[in-house]
């Protein structure tokens, strides 16, 4: 938790859309002709936000189309991309084959985050990931679906696991003081079969 009390702006996206989709045989896709001209529009967008409210940071899951996303933006601002693992995409249970991935998640998705079955425990993993958005005030943030509705339930108080259907490149605004993370604008969402 910050310990300052001033209000600070955070921006979370969602990777722009990729060349490959989960459970497709590529398990770290770029980003397709589309999902270029996204992330450009994103960066775009965030450079668009009031220069006291714009973000000074880039932070991305270590995967491939969220780092392509993050690319244009982190260029315009003339910064480095910081790396957290954090992130990333929802952990898939240890042992799972690849082609299983694409049920488990999809039940997942189905459910509650206390639902979820796995080696590990999803309902601290949903916890970590929005204190980790915490901790970057004042940056632009590229994750993924899952991450992002992990950070949506713990402000929104919602237990399902799909409470926000970010669409690709959808920026969502959020503000974190001392007392936490706040929703400032949701993003654009996405129809129902885009994952």
């Amino acid at each position: 938790m910050m310990v300052e009390n001033t209000l600070r702006t955070i921006y979370l996206i969602r990777h722009a859309r990729p060349s490959a989709v989960w459970g497709a045989g590529d398990e770290n896709p770029g980003l397709d002709d589309l999902g270029i001209s996204q992330a450009h529009a994103a960066a775009r967008r965030l450079l668009a936000a009031p220069l006291a409210d714009r973000a000074d940071r880039v932070v991305s899951s270590p995967l491939a189309r969220c780092l392509q996303t993050a690319k244009p933006f982190a260029e315009a601002l003339g910064v480095e991309v910081e790396i957290d693992p954090m992130l990333g995409e929802i952990p898939t249970p240890v042992g799972l084959a690849s082609s299983e991935r694409p049920g488990w998640l999809g039940r997942a998705m189905a459910g509650r985050w206390s639902d979820i079955e796995g080696d590990i425990d999803y309902e601290r993993w949903r916890r970590g990931v929005a204190a980790t958005v915490e901790r970057y005030p004042q940056a632009a943030i590229f994750s993924h679906f899952v991450a992002i509705n992990a950070v949506m339930s713990v402000v929104t108080k919602v237990e399902k696991v799909v409470c926000f259907r970010p669409d690709h490149a959808s920026v969502t605004t959020l503000t974190a003081d001392a007392d936490g993370l706040r929703l400032a604008a949701i993003g654009a969402e996405a129809a129902p079969d885009v994952l």
